[in-house]
């Protein structure tokens, strides 16, 4: 526990949520935030990056406007998610921030957990659940980190996830908020530096958060490939403070692994789905061509 976050409550918390072109889902995650058990004060920041399906115009007048005193900002200068969630934290009132995303679905205790387990660090993260939001058949293509566990890199620091994060605003101030040069592994990056920096991390179970999934084929080999890819870029950034790669031997068994569960061998015999397969072999391409992109071994 560092000595700025000891036993302090929020004067008020700001909820970001970066979005693009998610007109179409956004109210399941704004009835969620309405639906929050939270006793104290809190509003809504949507950071707008380039919607073109007239999300602005639909947040303007919305139902829950005023219940979750919404506003939605313009972050289009710049595009990707980390420059949105920037922009919305400078737009933001609170000491404290709440980091989710568009597409999901947040607990109805998410926000209460995040803060009170705030009270005890400097930044909190959250578990995912896959069942909520997608079907049984899609929601067993990824697997989710067990909510009692936090997200791990192997012999190296722990990290968060930027759909479900709460920070104080100090913390965020002293990270330097989310580096606008990353697409994909910019929460692991920004996590990593709060606690490089000497901040702490905390994991709180009962901040759950519904993740909603890729439902086809491609889009989900397109989201895998690039979480591959910001492996080798992140570990080209981090070796110098004890980030290893993949030891041979465990690859040389992940890739037999790949081929003898490869969707012509009946599902019966693998236990693994095609969807399951595609986002593991997608995650192993990323990461060789990640490898060769940066220079470096991290496979």
């Amino acid at each position: 526990m560092s000595d700025s976050a000891v036993r302090r409550a929020p004067t008020m918390v700001s909820v970001v949520i970066p979005a693009h072109n998610a007109r179409n889902l956004i109210d399941v995650q704004l009835t969620a935030l309405a639906e929050q058990d939270y006793s104290g004060t809190f509003e809504v920041v949507v950071s707008d990056n380039g919607s073109t399906d007239g999300l602005e115009e639909h947040l303007a007048d919305h139902p829950l406007h005023t219940v979750l005193d919404l506003r939605c900002i313009d972050s289009s200068l710049i595009k990707g998610a980390p420059h949105a969630r920037n922009a919305g934290a400078a737009a933001a009132k609170g000491d404290f921030l709440a980091f989710c995303d568009a597409d999901d679905r947040v607990h109805p205790g998410w926000l209460s957990a995040l803060v009170r387990a705030s009270a005890e660090y400097d930044a909190v993260g959250g578990p995912v659940e896959t069942t909520t939001l997608n079907s049984p058949d899609v929601a067993s293509w990824r697997p989710v980190t067990p909510p009692d566990k936090r997200e791990e890199t192997p012999g190296f620091l722990d990290f968060a996830l930027s759909g479900n994060l709460g920070l104080w605003r100090t913390a965020f101030d002293t990270t330097g908020g989310f580096d606008e040069s990353l697409t994909v592994g910019e929460d692991v990056d920004f996590t990593w530096r709060l606690q490089l920096a000497g901040l702490t991390l905390g994991h709180e179970p009962k901040a759950m958060v519904a993740y909603r999934l890729r439902d086809n084929y491609r889009a989900l080999w397109r989201q895998s490939f690039a979480y591959g890819m910001a492996g080798p870029e992140l570990y080209r950034h981090y070796r110098s403070y004890g980030l290893r790669p993949t030891k041979p031997l465990p690859l040389l068994l992940f890739a037999l692994a790949l081929v003898a569960r490869c969707p012509v061998v009946p599902t019966f015999i693998s236990r693994l789905s095609t969807g399951g397969w595609i986002y593991y072999a997608a995650f192993a391409a990323g990461r060789v061509r990640g490898s060769f992109k940066y220079r470096v071994y991290f496979v």
